[in-house]
């Protein structure tokens, strides 16, 4: 455990509760957070969890953007559902996505746990891409991820950040069941 380590742990708390509550502060702890993951995995050779940092960069920037105008449209910041053919493209982009990408990681490069590392993260472009766009999805996808990474990062011993996962498991859940609540009083208002 390093002080990076701690540091990078401190930020991806407050940045998961802040999301659950639906705050757009959320984005300046997730800029934070990531760019102190990236170093942290490319250390620990999960290749494909330190370019996915440099990924969410980007869709943080975006996700920034996005809900900043929803906000100002609609007041608030509000969620909505995938339809079920958007759920299952997603389910198909994210299966194909992951056997490519763990392929490359395993033919290619040195990874530690290549298969599983690429599977979570594809999953989690995946997750983040649909926060961004208030898909209450994105939380199903995302207990995926906290559930495979407590595992992949204990393997690895990066002990706090298997914490971390695990709360971020727990925030989750409470996201789940508070954005679905927040869509049932969207739709009632309606």
């Amino acid at each position: 455990m390093s002080a990076l380590e701690i540091v990078a742990f401190l930020l991806g708390i407050a940045n998961v509760s802040l999301v659950v509550r639906r705050s757009i502060w959320n984005y300046p702890f997730g800029l934070a957070m990531v760019a102190l993951y990236a170093r942290i995995f490319l250390d620990a050779r999960l290749y494909s969890d330190a370019i996915l940092q440099v990924f969410f960069v980007v869709v943080q920037i975006y996700g920034w953007w996005n809900w900043s105008r929803n906000r100002a449209q609609a007041g608030a910041i509000t969620v909505g559902r995938l339809t079920r053919r958007e759920r299952a493209w997603w389910a198909i982009g994210c299966l194909i996505a992951s056997a490519i990408w763990g392929y490359g990681m395993n033919r290619f490069t040195d990874a530690a746990f290549p298969w599983a590392d690429a599977a979570i993260a594809i999953t989690s472009v995946a997750a983040q891409i649909l926060m961004s766009r208030r898909a209450i999805e994105n939380w199903w996808l995302w207990i995926a991820v906290d559930i495979g990474s407590i595992a992949l990062y204990a393997a690895k011993g990066l002990w706090l950040t298997m914490v971390l996962y695990g709360i971020f498991l727990a925030l989750a859940v409470w996201g789940l069941i508070d954005w679905q609540r927040v869509a049932r009083r969207q739709a009632v208002a309606v």
